[in-house]
């Protein structure tokens, strides 16, 4: 009884092993040519599918649309995939991938997952490739002589080197080729090392000396503060006070230096200050009244010291000074730079007879006043001129005439914005016959606050 039921349980043990085998082998045979159980290729799901079936799919969602070529100046050219018969295909990586695969461990793959990550295998016409590069101007061999010169431009003598970064374009086009098989969407030829400098000759390495020089001269950061404007003294200015011979060459010392232009720096300064300088210079004022007018003349205003200027400049390019500048002046004005008036000023428009003080653009005081006698020929000048004095109890003396006053600030000479208790009106028509002898006088309330107001060195725009 045993033993038949042993000789059962055998015979059924054979015959499950028998079909286990048979299963087993059966699927060996089948993963010869599908993929096995947990194979990702490319994020596609390959699993019993055959390499025609994941060529497709893998085809499918593949795209290559051609390369831009960057050279080092950042231009940018483009080689459109469908110029070159562009095409692509991952049947021959399939292959190998499958047959490096062994049908007999299938088992295996239960027990782990298979992620690749394939390239497909790229097709192209070459002689189509050679003629998009003979339409890339930077891939044309350069036949010409590549020059190392020093030129002036508006910016300083600069250096002109042509046998810097030279494109090997062999090379470049070896690169391209290359990024294209790699399926790349583009390429720097500066970042793939295509670009090399070329050997100079004896007289270029002298070139190439005298630009250091030249560098050297031109380094200059020096800044003049002009008001509000700044004056970068930099290599455009410095440029042109480098020593010529007559043939235009440069002039060299005995020691083999280039030499600074005797009359360079006062030739600076001199056109500084005809910039600048703002002394009986003509302005443009705004008016309370009559909007913009052109004024000329008068005391006020900046005046640069050149021989001071000169001097330092001197020094301070010499020691190669980096720094910012306000220069000496013999006369400085309220402020410095072209617009040297401000909105602190006293405005007298003696065609209207009117005088206004300002501080800081809001309008202080406004008078009536009373000024030069143009009957006579004593009329007030015009011009911008400014408070160089204030004094109280002072004597006024001329020709015939002593006058006390109480409060006096002389703007130009003589003539001064002072009270006059004389006069009983201000205003109107009064200075054209009736007039002071160029003065400025002005009832006694409105004088008595400009006094306490206005400070020395305001100025006073004088106008008719």
């Amino acid at each position: 009884m045993k033993k038949g039921l042993f000789r059962k349980i055998f015979l059924l043990f054979c015959v499950i092993a028998l079909h286990v085998m048979i299963a087993y082998v059966g699927l060996a045979f089948y993963y010869r040519n599908a993929f096995e159980y947990g194979t990702w290729i490319n994020s596609i799901y390959c699993t019993g599918k055959s390499i025609e079936e994941v060529n497709k799919e893998l085809a499918g969602q593949f795209s290559y649309e051609g390369i831009t070529v960057y050279d080092k100046e950042g231009s940018a050219y483009q080689i459109p995939a469908q110029d070159i018969d562009y095409q692509y295909d991952f049947a021959e990586a399939l292959n190998l991938y499958l047959n490096r695969q062994n049908a007999w461990l299938w088992v295996d793959s239960f027990w782990k997952i298979r992620d690749e990550e394939i390239k497909p295998v790229i097709f192209y016409n070459k002689e189509k490739l050679e003629s998009c590069f003979d339409g890339i101007s930077c891939l044309q061999e350069d036949t010409g002589e590549r020059e190392l010169t020093i030129v002036k431009t508006p910016q300083g003598y600069e250096l002109r080197n042509e046998r810097c970064g030279v494109l090997d374009t062999g090379k470049a086009k070896a690169v391209i080729e290359e990024a294209i098989n790699n399926t790349q969407p583009y390429v720097s030829l500066e970042e793939a090392g295509c670009y090399y400098d070329m050997e100079l000759t004896d007289e270029m390495q002298d070139t190439l000396h005298l630009w250091e020089m030249i560098e050297t001269f031109q380094d200059c950061h020096i800044v003049y503060q002009m008001g509000e404007d700044t004056i970068p003294i930099d290599a455009s200015i410095v440029c042109d006070w480098i020593k010529l011979d007559e043939d235009g060459s440069f002039a060299l010392d005995e020691q083999g230096n280039l030499q600074l232009r005797e009359e360079a720096i006062p030739e600076f300064i001199e056109a500084l200050a005809k910039e600048y300088d703002t002394v009986g210079g003509i302005r443009e004022f705004t008016t309370t009244t009559r909007g913009i007018i052109t004024i000329e003349g008068g005391i006020y205003g900046n005046q640069i010291d050149k021989e001071a200027e000169t001097a330092y400049l001197q020094e301070a390019f010499a020691r190669k000074a980096d720094e910012v500048h306000t220069p000496a002046y013999l006369q400085a004005a309220a402020k410095q730079g072209k617009d040297d008036i401000g909105d602190t000023y006293v405005e007298i428009d003696m065609g209207a007879q009117i005088m206004y003080y300002y501080e800081n653009g809001i309008l202080q005081i406004e008078t009536p006043v009373v000024t030069g006698n143009t009957s006579r020929r004593m009329g007030t000048p015009s011009g911008v001129n400014y408070v160089y004095l204030k004094q109280t109890n002072r004597i006024l003396r001329g020709e015939g005439y002593a006058s006390h006053v109480n409060f006096w600030m002389p703007v130009k000479g003589n003539i001064g914005i002072h009270d006059a208790s004389w006069r009983s009106s201000y205003g109107g028509q009064i200075y054209q016959t009736n007039g002071s002898h160029g003065c400025i006088n002005t009832p006694y309330d409105a004088m008595s606050k400009m006094y306490e107001m206005v400070e020395v060195g305001t100025p006073v725009i004088m106008y008719y």
